[in-house]
């Protein structure tokens, strides 16, 4: 589960990463929470920041993957952090002064996301230079469970913080985590990174979408990943606003439930860990279905408790099907390429966040808080639906069921490796890695 751990470099980056991630969850409860507290809890305008947070992806993470393949990844990630050092600083010293404003909150919003917007995709593709490519999917699954850690750590820290200090300091405490990830960078070594040969001249944006057009198998994920995350992937958002407006709680609740949705996540990343191989698309429709089915559940949660119950199994599904589609996609790539599909594929997976944030937003405070998680898990069933039929009718997929000795839906295609998955009582959807 842990042998990319064996790899010095690797360990550098994960206890950084590990140090201003869960900074970066503080930073992100303390924001929503200030927005509710100057917008006097207006759903739209938290959706409108977390649009804000997520637009720049739409801009700038193209080009991102373009410089993530001409130039060294380790030097960009040590100027990003640096610049997000600055941000936080200044919006802390900025609250605590008395001065902010609403508006105030959406400009940084905003620049935050230009940062973020160069720094994922490069980092995405900073793991393979880590570990190499035998033990990447092992590596993304700890790099994925690294975030959801800390995403349990960090809003449970915050809603303590927030609760003695006010948000003002949690800001500031973020500036300081940005030191772990630059210290961890500074001190790899150059020398044993899997690194390819650097292009002379700049990748091409247009090239890297042509190459994903040419790829069907890269297609199907990263047309999931968008429409799944654009509407379900609004936590941030939909948590606090149930917390403070439907059950009645302050924020150290609204971190609460954050921690327990990332504790599922985390244990949906390590269920990853264990892969060798490339994730079928099957092991993705199966992921897909069983997160938009724990989503629309969840809407319905009737007390507090209840959704703590049910955050944990919807924090795995959301993890597991996320994942899978990152490691199809990294793994399907060669190294010249990675950086552009994966910023296309954050460009998916995040860049949709101004389109549904809003929309949920406005869900949230035009028709119930609840319509804002269940919308999202029946988009999700939809989608996966969808996607299935179509698989199965382009493909000539056959589909058969046996009844013994358990229910099982086998799904045969003609021109590989036969794949299968099983439904099985009480258990999540169960599938072969293939092609």
């Amino acid at each position: 589960m842990f042998r990319s751990f064996r790899i010095r470099n690797y360990r550098l980056f994960i206890l950084g990463q590990f140090i201003s991630l869960t900074g970066g969850w503080m930073q992100i409860v303390a924001q929503d929470w200030l927005v509710l507290q100057l917008s006097d809890n207006s759903g739209t305008a938290l959706g409108i920041v977390t649009a804000l947070q997520f637009l720049p992806i739409l801009v700038f993470t193209l080009y991102a993957g373009k410089l993530a393949d001409r130039l060294d990844k380790r030097k960009l990630l040590i100027a990003v952090n640096a610049v997000w050092a600055v941000l936080a600083a200044s919006l802390g010293i900025l609250v605590i002064s008395g001065g902010v404003q609403l508006w105030h909150v959406f400009v940084f919003a905003a620049v935050f996301g230009a940062v973020n917007a160069v720094e994922v995709p490069v980092r995405q593709s900073f793991a393979s230079e880590l570990v190499g490519t035998d033990l990447l999917p092992n590596a993304l699954s700890l790099s994925a469970a690294t975030f959801n850690t800390a995403r349990i750590v960090g809003p449970a820290l915050a809603g303590l913080c927030i609760a003695w200090l006010g948000t003002g300091p949690v800001f500031v405490l973020n500036a300081l985590t940005y030191a772990g990830p630059m210290v961890g960078l500074l001190m790899m070594k150059s020398a044993d990174l899997y690194r390819a040969r650097l292009a002379k001249k700049p990748g091409n944006v247009r090239d890297g979408l042509a190459y994903v057009r040419r790829r069907p198998d890269l297609m199907l994920p990263m047309a999931l990943m968008g429409v799944i995350a654009m509407l379900g992937y609004n936590f941030q958002l939909t948590l606090a606003i149930m917390s403070k407006t439907v059950f009645h709680n302050g924020a150290a609740s609204f971190g609460l439930l954050t921690s327990v949705l990332a504790l599922g996540a985390l244990c949906g990343a390590l269920a990853g860990t264990g892969r060798d191989g490339r994730p079928s698309v099957y092991v993705i429709l199966g992921g897909a279905l069983a997160f938009g089915v724990l989503e629309t559940i969840l809407g319905f949660a009737p007390t507090y408790l209840t959704m703590i119950v049910l955050l944990f199994p919807t924090g795995f599904a959301m993890v597991y099907f996320a994942q899978a589609c990152n490691q199809r996609v990294q793994m399907g790539v060669p190294a010249e390429y990675r950086g552009r599909v994966m910023s296309l594929y954050m460009l998916v997976f995040a860049g949709t966040t101004p389109i549904g944030a809003p929309i949920i937003g406005w869900l949230a405070e035009n028709v119930s808080a609840r319509s804002s998680i269940w919308v999202g898990g029946i988009a999700s069933i939809v989608t996966a639906l969808v996607a299935l039929a179509v698989r199965i009718r382009v493909r000539g997929v056959q589909v058969t069921f046996a009844a013994r000795p358990w229910p099982t839906l086998r799904f045969t295609e003609p021109d590989v490796d036969e794949l299968s998955m099983a439904v099985l009582p009480g258990r999540a959807l169960v599938g072969r890695f293939a092609r």
